[in-house]
């Protein structure tokens, strides 16, 4: 009996992933001694039971499928070349109920607190009176709209759609990285990689128990025109993009067409009398509501940028008398500031009198002038972000860095404090990645996205964008510098829905 009891156990055994090695980092998918974790046992013993040349083959299928899909960024500084296919990596990641609970419950929290900040801090400003913000950081921020004070959106949500970056340590820990509330990108990867890895995966997918995503636009949408004025029974609503140019203009167009609603650029609209209006091959039709794709700073020439060609004059006059709803509100840029971002735990504090579920990777403020001196003192150890920089760019990966770009970014620090943070270099986690034919651990993190109705109404996507950063031991994930994404799976608890009809 014993014998048989054994032999059971054994043939009931989690896999391990073969040939993978984890070189000690945390691993999304198998433990340090390449065993699967529970809810990723079905999807290693499929990956074990697939030769090389296959896994490679379904790679390639997908790429073209992406490659026909149309599925394409920018990069601006890229000579060679601008338009990119989004890369992408066959291994899907797998989150936990358990901990999937853990972050909807930390990213609602953290929205909650950032719309009260940003109805404070355009308004009564009590968060600096009382002290917990230093009025300095708020007044030479660039991205404090003076043009945006007294501001009061509908049921006081600023940040309808928000992108929040999170990471895991080599513990396992989660962490808030940062938060992009103004025009946040790369829901549309999240829609199209299901769209493709479902058919490469798909007993493992439907018996994974995989929460369904595809729902994404039909809630966009409802939310959007749940912004309209209450008397409008039919709101009209439209994507404003800045146009073919942007690097996300593939996700514009194609949110715009998953949803049914025009995508219209700056020239397209006119303000008459502060009432908004699109320019149709019938005449001018009503614009109730825009989800504007556009940066704070250029939508209405007549407010901010007098140069602005990708905004609409008197779009801000419309929008503060109520005749038009935009998602997400101007202003919100404050809150994406990397400096202001190490003051969010305080903001849970304050305005909830709550602890932080998600916690701040540890943050020196450069403007400090004791952390300043740390920071200056320990380069070699820390990364170093400009405030109001994205995409992977104006950082300084102290440990990666030569002495002489140390010393570069040591004096741009000196010469403007505000502009800059500094945070530990933390052992992000790795995920199984697919590079030259062979699987290879590659660091990852995680981009899910939320809608927020109300203070009480926030849907937090059950899944989200995972970016890989595909170049060996590169800790940088952004596709503009060299990175690309994974389909990710969140299990489902009993009695939640689940994602097989998306194989239809």
């Amino acid at each position: 009996m014993a014998s048989q009891s054994q032999s059971q156990t054994q043939s009931i055994a989690p896999p391990k992933l073969l040939g993978y090695q984890t070189d000690g980092f945390f691993d999304e998918l198998v433990d340090d001694k390449t065993v699967a974790r529970p809810d990723a046992e079905l999807l290693i013993d499929r990956i074990n039971r697939l030769p090389a040349e296959e896994l490679l083959r379904r790679q390639k299928a997908i790429e073209r499928a992406l490659y026909q899909m149309g599925i394409t960024f920018t990069v601006y500084s890229d000579a060679a070349g601008t338009e990119k296919i989004m890369p992408f990596d066959i291994v899907p990641r797998i989150v936990s109920t358990m901990l999937w609970h853990h972050i909807e419950a930390g990213l609602k929290q953290r929205i909650k607190a950032l719309n009260l900040f940003l109805g404070d801090i355009y308004n009564e400003q009590q968060i600096v009176k009382d002290g917990v913000i230093p009025r300095d950081l708020i007044d030479s921020a660039s991205t404090f709209l003076p043009q945006c004070v007294g501001l009061k959106p509908p049921r006081n949500v600023w940040c309808h759609v928000t992108g929040t970056d999170l990471v895991r340590d080599n513990t396992g820990a989660v962490y808030v990285l940062e938060d992009n509330l103004r025009c946040p990108s790369g829901v549309s990867y999240v829609l199209q990689n299901r769209h493709v890895m479902k058919k490469n995966f798909p007993q493992v997918f439907s018996a994974s128990r995989v929460r369904p995503v595809r729902d994404y636009p039909a809630r966009l949408y409802q939310m959007l025109r749940g912004m309209a004025r209450e008397d409008i029974n039919d709101p009209t609503v439209a994507v404003l993009t800045p146009g073919v140019f942007n690097s996300a203009y593939y996700e514009h167009s194609y949110l715009a067409q998953q949803m049914g609603v025009e995508l219209v650029e700056g020239r397209d609209l006119v303000v008459e009398k502060d009432i908004v209006y699109m320019r149709t091959t019938d005449g001018l039709q009503q614009v109730d509501v825009l989800y504007r794709r556009v940066d704070d700073i250029f939508l209405d020439p007549d407010v901010f940028r007098a140069d602005s060609m990708l905004g609409v004059k008197g779009l801000m006059s419309a929008y503060r008398a109520g005749n038009v709803a935009l998602a997400n509100a101007p202003g919100t840029g404050i809150a994406d500031d990397k400096v202001i971002y190490a003051f969010v735990p305080d903001m849970i504090r304050y305005y909830l009198n709550e602890e932080a579920i998600l916690a701040n990777v540890p943050t020196y403020v450069c403007s400090r002038a004791e952390d300043r001196k740390y920071v200056l003192a320990h380069l070699d150890e820390l990364v170093v972000k400009a405030a109001n920089e994205s995409g992977g760019y104006g950082i300084l990966i102290g440990p990666h860095a030569t002495k002489k770009e140390r010393a570069e970014f040591a004096e741009k620090i000196r010469e403007n404090p505000r502009n800059f943070v500094a945070q530990p270099t933390l052992q992000l986690s790795r995920m199984p990645t697919l590079a030259d034919g062979n699987i290879e651990g590659r660091h990852v993190d995680l981009r899910p996205y939320i809608l927020c109705n109300s203070e009480d109404d926030v849907w937090v996507m059950p899944g989200g964008l995972t970016r890989v950063a595909l170049r060996k031991g590169s800790l940088v994930v952004n596709s503009s510098q060299g990175g690309g994404s994974k389909d990710t799976w969140v299990v489902a608890d009993p009695g939640q829905s689940v994602a097989i009809d998306e194989l239809s």
